[in-house]
């Protein structure tokens, strides 16, 4: 078991493509099997990159603000986690009132829900794997967008999207969504310093958005979580969005597997929030979604090489 963690722990993550892929697939020297494999890849890729306009994946660097082989990075690295995570925190985020009402002002969600997941994947990725001055760069650009969103709520309260307070619901329910993923789907026995340490990693990236609080360990994320819940309400709007989520069909996504994601998703959230949301969480339907979920992760991590 201690030798399958250590080749997670070393393996690269998932954007570029090896030069020596490229050239045996373009020299035509791939057998079938790794035919399949930069199948699998391409697949995947045009799902999270947006390649019609030429975006490309963010290849994973030396001098990111994170160093190789660190918590963030092998949480981050992992598809699966990440996917149901990603969808589990946006969940729980379309409970803050100031929150959704910035998507619903300022966004074309209902248009184009895929673009918006592409381009939060895209900031993790570069902010999490990219150059030091290109992640600064991507932080800066979002800090600009959000000082131009603002308005009022249905009450008549005003909203901003620099409120730290809104902020730090939008970070802590993302931050322990992904590492529920990853916890979930990858490795169950990760030991707590690794995860505290996933934190202040992840802290760093929070508080150049304007977070605050901001935790630094599982402990401080629970008394941050449970001190930002009594900002939640539930709303028509909220169950609207939690629908477009889970019922997205991001194109070159293959059948099922969208559905096995939001199954996931749901699964993991507080019962609470199921609630709130009306979601019905699957019970005979769990074992099989999680089994699923499970079997794809492994061709994901076969497929980039992470096994």
């Amino acid at each position: 078991m201690a030798n399958r963690w250590e080749r997670l722990r070393l393996s690269k993550t998932p954007p570029a493509l090896e030069k020596s892929d490229q050239s045996d697939y373009k020299e035509g020297m791939a057998s079938p099997l790794e035919s399949l494999r930069l199948r699998v890849v391409d697949q995947v890729r045009g799902v999270f990159n947006d390649q019609a306009n030429g975006q490309k994946p963010v290849p994973p660097s030396e001098d990111a603000l994170f160093a190789p082989d660190t918590p963030i990075r092998m949480v981050h690295a992992d598809l699966v986690g990440m996917m149901t995570g990603g969808v589990r925190g946006l969940l729980l985020q379309m409970l803050h009132p100031h929150a959704l009402q910035g998507v619903l002002d300022h966004s074309n969600f209902r248009e184009d829900m895929h673009g918006r997941l592409q381009r939060t994947a895209r900031f993790i990725a570069v902010t999490t794997f990219g150059l030091r001055d290109r992640a600064m760069a991507s932080i800066e650009a979002v800090n600009r967008i959000h000082a131009r969103i603002g308005g009022t709520l249905p009450d008549g309260t005003s909203y901003n999207a620099t409120n730290p307070r809104t902020l730090a619901w939008v970070h802590v329910v993302e931050a322990q969504s992904f590492l529920a993923g990853y916890l979930r789907h990858v490795r169950p026995d990760m030991p707590g310093h690794e995860q505290d340490e996933y934190y202040r990693q992840f802290a760093v990236i929070a508080r150049a958005l304007g977070a605050d609080p901001v935790p630094e360990n599982r402990k401080e994320a629970e008394t941050i979580f449970r001190e930002l819940r009594r900002d939640l309400k539930t709303s028509p709007e909220a169950r609207e969005v939690a629908q477009l989520v889970l019922n997205q069909k991001p194109p070159g996504t293959p059948p099922g597997v969208q559905a096995m994601i939001g199954a996931e998703a749901v699964a993991m959230l507080p019962v609470w929030a199921s609630s709130m949301l009306r979601l019905q969480r699957p019970v005979l339907t769990a074992i099989p979604a999680r089994a699923a979920t499970w079997g794809v992760g492994r061709t994901l991590r076969w497929a980039f090489k992470q096994n």
